[in-house]
């Protein structure tokens, strides 16, 4: 057997002092070469960063300055000092909304939004930054009208300040009066001063549509045509209209009729026509059939929401110094009120309150004026210990006789204290034949009522006293609770006689009025005196019923 033969020894190295020095001062010099290299890298990095710094804040510079009007990215600003570059970041915005109205608008989802009321609360800008919001995508088709062509040339250059900026590239074509943004999309603005012209759309779609200052408008043709322009195939997209405006106008009633009263600000709600109030449904055999179609919704605007116009307080003093009625359109933002209003005073902001539990111990009264073919109108109220009266339930409805409306009236008063007077226009008294009367049916029927003050005059008078801000208070004594929406509605609307000037029109919507005329007339005080309660008696003694089965 072989034997496996021992290990070598390792090879002992004897090395001399001169080489020993030799080798360590070429260990050192490779050390030092690889530390110059790094040396050199580090530098080259330094270098590249500078003229990268240099670049981006040559590009930034030119941003502010004007001279390179390039939009400037993220990466751009990455590489400026903190203060600079919170600076160009506030410089380089295009468009930012206001917190409030103007924001809400922007966001809305629905269909068809009306952004409106007082002046100065940023409805245009607002408007022209929505129609960008499809602006990247090929598909994308806006039109943007206004009635006349000073007020579009108006807009056109506000577009012109935001347009370039949002959208570098984007290309205004004069004689088309039409915008071409880089991705291919259009947006036209044009000018339509009779209703006809409209016609020039036939045949055309878009899936947006703007209307700066819809009540410009005396009819909602305009409107109604365009809104059949309104569609698109690409399914990135969402139909919108979209309209601004301030009340009043030409076209103030409808426009009020369509957004304003079916619904409280900034609650969305079915669509439906104008006329018949009908909702627009999904049509059958299809998967949506029945749904309503789209919704609506109204934003209100408010000059106090608008900071840069609000600073130096300028604007709001002009806008103060208008006559009442425009003051409270434009300023006020008031849908309410109208053009020679018997009352101009009545403002929803202020006579109009949110409902409450009536306290006990406050006294009720119920005031009405009747009518068959005509509404009849119930109202009733409340007084406080301070004399302030609260309408807090109305009935309004036409085509019932006296016993039917005495059934409504006794339903509404199931749950409520006895009432402590009750008025009734003096003509349901008259007789027709030998039947009973209108009063004395519901009379009958478990209704009480006394005939009513008619004095048109003074009853008027007492109205606006009523309505009259108390100096020491601020507030006024007479309010209205949101749910008597015809007596809100009728108030605000109901116009001043032209045959007399101290009454209101009587072939107007009075019937509300007139209902509130006979309460604030007749009504009892929680704090009665001699006078009041010698009034009471006098009433009663001035009512004899025409048969002893009927009155108190």
């Amino acid at each position: 057997m072989n034997e496996i033969p021992p290990p070598k020894p390792k090879r002992q190295y004897n090395y001399s002092v001169a080489t020993k020095a030799r080798k360590s001062a070429q260990k050192k010099l490779s050390q030092a070469k690889r530390t110059v290299a790094t040396k050199v890298k580090q530098v080259k990095a330094q270098k590249d960063k500078v003229r990268y710094i240099e670049s981006g804040l040559k590009k930034i510079e030119g941003t502010l300055t004007g001279k390179n009007p390039a939009a400037l990215t993220e990466d751009d600003l990455k590489v400026a000092p903190k203060a600079v570059k919170e600076q160009v970041e506030q410089e380089n915005v295009v468009f930012r909304p206001n917190e409030g109205p103007q924001t809400d608008f922007l966001a809305s989802p629905e269909r068809d939004v009306l952004y409106g009321g007082a002046a100065g609360g940023g409805k245009s800008y607002a408007l022209l930054a929505d129609l960008l919001r499809y602006a990247h995508l090929t598909d994308h088709r806006a039109l943007l009208i206004r009635r006349t062509l000073d007020e579009l040339t108006e807009l056109i250059d506000k577009s012109k300040q935001l347009y370039p900026k949002a959208f570098p590239g984007a290309v205004f074509k004069e004689a088309k009066s039409m915008w071409v943004f880089p991705s291919g999309a259009t947006a036209w603005f044009s000018y339509l001063d009779r209703d006809k012209d409209v016609t020039r759309y036939q045949g055309q779609a878009f899936n947006w549509i703007g209307i700066d200052e819809i009540t410009h408008y005396p009819t909602p043709y305009v409107w109604e045509y365009l809104r059949s322009r309104l569609r698109t195939t690409n399914q990135e997209i969402a139909p919108y209209m979209r309209c601004t405006a301030n009340p009043g106008g030409l076209g103030g009633w409808w426009v009020k009729k369509m957004y304003i009263d079916p619904s409280p600000p900034y609650e969305a709600f079915a669509a439906g026509d104008i006329d018949s109030g009908e909702v627009f449904r999904w049509p059958e055999k299809h998967d949506k059939a029945g749904q309503p179609l789209f919704q609506r919704k109204f934003i209100p605007a408010r000059l106090t929401d608008n900071p840069y116009l609000m600073l130096d307080g300028q604007y709001e003093a002009m806008l103060r110094s208008l006559p009442d009625v425009e003051r409270k359109r434009l300023l006020d933002g008031d849908w309410e009120v109208a053009e020679g209003a018997a009352f101009p005073e009545f403002s929803k902001y202020l006579h109009v309150t949110e409902p409450f539990e009536v306290p006990v111990g406050w006294q009720r009264f119920r005031a009405a004026d009747y009518g068959y073919a005509s509404p009849s109108c119930v109202l009733w109220g409340t007084v406080d210990f301070d004399g302030n009266i609260y309408i807090y339930r109305e009935l309004y409805s036409a085509g019932y006789t006296g016993e039917a409306l005495a059934g409504m009236i006794l339903e509404m008063e199931r749950n409520d204290p006895s009432m402590s007077l009750c008025i009734l226009d003096t003509s349901c008294w008259n007789r027709v034949g030998l039947g009973p009367s209108i009063a004395e049916t519901m009379i009958r029927n478990g209704v009480r009522w006394l005939p009513a003050d008619r004095d048109r005059i003074s009853g008027k008078v007492e109205v606006h006293r009523r309505l009259a801000i108390n100096p020491m208070t601020a507030e006024p004594k007479l309010k209205i609770f949101t749910t008597c929406t015809n007596l809100i509605r009728t108030m605000s609307s109901i116009p001043t006689s032209k045959i007399n000037p101290e009454d209101v029109d009587t072939k107007a919507d009075d019937h509300a009025y007139d209902a509130l005329r006979y309460m604030i007339m007749t009504r009892q005080s929680n704090q009665p005196t001699l006078n009041t309660t010698l009034n009471r008696i006098k009433d009663r003694v001035a009512y004899t019923p025409s048969d002893a089965t009927f009155g108190y």
